[in-house]
C-alpha cells in the first residue's frame, strides 16, 4: 500500500510539474519566431512602428520567459530525487541529451536573450535582428534535446542492457538522435508552441481592436500573427499524422486508449465526436460507445498510410491474437518477463560465486526474453492499458480545437486582407476566448502523450511503480503541496504583469 502511494504521489507531482512548465515553453517557442519575423520587418522596411511592435511583444515574451525557467529546472531536479532508479536505468541514455540542451542551447538562448532584450541602439540592427533569431532557434534546440530523451521513453533504441551494472548503456547516439518517435514528437510538439504563440499574438490584439486602441499596431500584429498560425497549423496536422503513425507502430495499447477501440478490425474509422461507455471493461460485450459520429477508415489509413489495415484494439493486445494477426497475449510477455528477471538473479548469484557454467546459461535465458523483462514486474495482463477515458477525451479535445484554431486563423486572415475586421465583433471575441482554449490544446496532448504510456516509465522495458526513489510519501506530498503553491502563485505572477503591461498599451510597454 505504501509503495502504491509512493508511485501515485510521485507521479502526482511529476505531472503537475510538467502541466505548469508548459503553460509557460509553448509562447516561448512560438513567440520567438513571430518576434524574429516581426523584427526582420522592421530592418527590411525601415518602418518604425514595427520596431515598437516587436518591443511590445518582446516585452510579453521576457515575462514568460522569465518566470518558465522555475518550473523546467524543478522537473529535472524530479528525476533524481523522485526518481532515482529510473535515473539509475537510463542515467547513461537519458542524461546525454539533457547534457547537451543544458549547454549548448540553453546557454546560446540564455545569451543572445540578453542582447535581443537589452541591446537596442547599443549594438547594429543586424546584430539585434541576428540575436532575436537565434534566441528562437535556441529555444527550439532546447525543445529539441528535451523531446530526443522524452522520445527515447517512449520507444527506447540504441541502447544495450548492462547485466553486471543493470542499467542501459547507450550503443548509437544517432539511433537514439534520430529515433522516429523523438523526431515525429518534436516537429509537432514544437508546432503546438507555434500555434499557441500565434494565438497569442492574435488574441491580444484582437483585444486591442475590440478596445479601439492601438487599432494600426494590432492589426499589423494580427496579420503577422494569424499568417504564422495559418502556415504552423497545417504543419501541426502533418507532424501530428506522422506522431500518430509512430503511436500505432511502437505503442499500440495507446492509440487503442485514444480511440476506446476493444475489439480490433480491419477497415477502423475515427470517432470524431462521442461518449464512452463508463461501464465497458475489457473482455466483456457491451458496446464501446454510448454514442458516436465516426469518419470511416480513417484511424487505420492514420495509423498504417493503408485504409484497409488491421488495427489492433484493447482486447487484442491484452488476450492475444496469434492465429490471426500474430499478437502475442500479455499473460505470455509477463510470463517471458518473469523468466528474465529470474535468470538475471540467477546470474548475479553465480557470477557472485564464481559459477561460470551457470552465469553463461543464466545469462543465455536473460538475452532471449530480455525485451520481455519489464513486463515481468507487472502483476495482471490488465495491468498494459492505460486510462482509456482520460487519453480518449483528452485526444479528442486535442484535436478539436487544432481543428478550430486553423479556422481561426484562416478567418482572421481572410478579414484582414478585405478590410472588414473591424466589424466582426464575434470572431475578435473568438479570437480573445481562444488565447486559454491554447493552453488546454496543449495540456491535453501531454496528458495523451504521458498517461497513454501507462504503465511505462521506459515502454516496455521499465515500469512507472519500478521507478521510484525510496523516500517516504509525506516527503513527497508535502513538496508536492509546496510546489503547488509556488507553481501557482508564478502563474498569477506572471499573468498579472501580463495583463497590466497590455492595459498600458503598445507605446507604454
Amino acid at each position: 500500500m505504501e509503495d502504491a502511494l509512493l508511485v501515485d504521489w510521485s507521479r502526482a507531482q511529476f505531472a503537475l510539474t510538467a502541466l505548469y512548465h508548459w503553460l509557460f515553453v509553448p509562447l516561448t517557442l512560438g513567440l520567438a519566431f513571430i518576434l524574429a519575423i516581426m523584427e526582420t520587418i522592421y530592418v527590411k522596411t525601415g518602418n518604425v512602428i514595427w520596431k515598437e511592435i516587436t518591443k511590445f511583444w518582446m516585452t510579453l515574451f521576457a515575462i514568460n520567459f522569465a518566470i518558465g525557467l522555475a518550473t523546467g529546472i524543478i522537473m529535472e531536479f524530479e528525476f533524481g530525487t523522485n526518481w532515482s532508479n529510473y535515473s539509475w536505468i537510463a542515467g547513461d541514455i537519458f542524461g546525454a541529451p539533457l547534457a547537451i540542451e543544458g549547454i549548448m542551447a540553453f546557454f546560446m538562448e540564455s545569451t543572445f536573450f540578453a542582447i535581443m532584450f537589452f541591446g537596442w541602439d547599443k549594438v547594429s540592427k543586424k546584430m539585434h535582428l541576428l540575436s532575436t533569431w537565434l534566441v528562437a532557434i535556441g529555444s527550439n534546440l532546447s525543445a529539441l534535446w528535451i523531446l530526443v530523451a522524452n522520445g527515447w521513453m517512449q520507444h527506447p533504441v540504441g541502447m544495450e542492457f548492462n547485466v553486471d551494472s543493470a542499467r542501459f548503456e547507450m550503443s548509437s547516439f544517432w539511433d537514439v538522435l534520430f529515433n522516429p518517435n523523438a523526431y515525429s514528437k518534436f516537429l509537432h510538439t514544437i508546432g503546438s508552441g507555434y500555434v499557441m504563440g500565434s494565438l497569442f499574438v492574435v488574441g491580444i490584439s484582437a483585444w486591442y481592436l475590440l478596445k479601439g486602441k492601438d487599432v494600426v499596431k494590432a492589426k499589423k500584429s494580427i496579420v503577422v500573427g494569424a499568417t504564422f498560425g495559418l502556415i504552423t497549423s497545417l504543419f501541426l496536422i502533418v507532424s501530428g499524422d506522422e506522431s500518430a503513425h509512430q503511436v500505432a507502430v511502437n505503442q499500440p495499447t495507446k492509440l487503442a486508449a485514444m480511440e476506446g477501440l476493444y475489439d480490433g478490425h480491419e477497415r477502423v474509422g475515427i470517432v470524431a465526436i462521442g461518449q464512452l461507455n463508463s461501464e465497458k471493461e475489457i473482455g466483456d460485450n457491451q458496446d464501446e460507445f454510448i454514442w458516436s459520429i465516426e469518419i470511416p477508415y480513417a484511424l487505420s489509413f492514420l495509423g498504417f498510410h493503408d485504409m484497409n489495415a488491421f488495427v489492433p484494439g484493447i482486447n487484442e493486445l491484452v488476450y492475444g491474437d496469434e492465429d490471426h494477426h500474430n499478437i502475442e497475449s500479455a499473460a505470455s510477455k509477463i510470463a517471458k518477463g518473469k523468466i528474465a528477471i529470474e535468470a538475471l538473479t540467477r546470474y548475479k548469484k553465480a557470477k557472485k560465486e564464481g559459477d561460470t557454467l551457470v552465469a553463461t546459461t543464466a545469462l543465455a535465458d536473460f538475452r532471449a526474453n530480455e525485451k520481455y523483462f519489464g513486463y515481468g514486474y507487472l502483476k495482471k495482463p490488465e495491468d498494459i492499458i492505460p486510462p482509456v477515458a482520460l487519453t480518449f477525451y483528452s485526444f479528442h479535445i486535442m484535436v478539436g480545437l487544432g481543428t478550430w484554431f486553423f479556422m481561426l486563423f484562416f478567418l482572421i486572415l481572410y478579414f484582414a486582407m478585405l478590410n472588414k475586421l473591424d466589424g466582426k465583433k464575434m470572431l475578435l471575441r473568438l479570437a480573445v476566448i481562444s488565447i486559454p482554449l491554447g493552453y488546454v490544446a496543449g495540456e491535453m496532448g501531454w496528458i495523451v502523450a504521458e498517461v497513454g504510456r501507462q504503465p511505462w516509465a521506459i515502454q516496455g522495458m521499465l515500469p512507472t511503480g519500478m521507478a521510484t526513489s525510496s523516500i517516504s510519501v509525506a516527503a513527497v506530498q508535502t513538496t508536492f503541496w509546496l510546489f503547488a503553491i509556488i507553481f501557482t502563485g508564478l502563474l498569477i505572477a506572471e499573468v498579472k504583469i501580463i495583463f497590466t503591461q497590455i492595459k498600458l498599451g503598445m507605446e507604454n510597454h
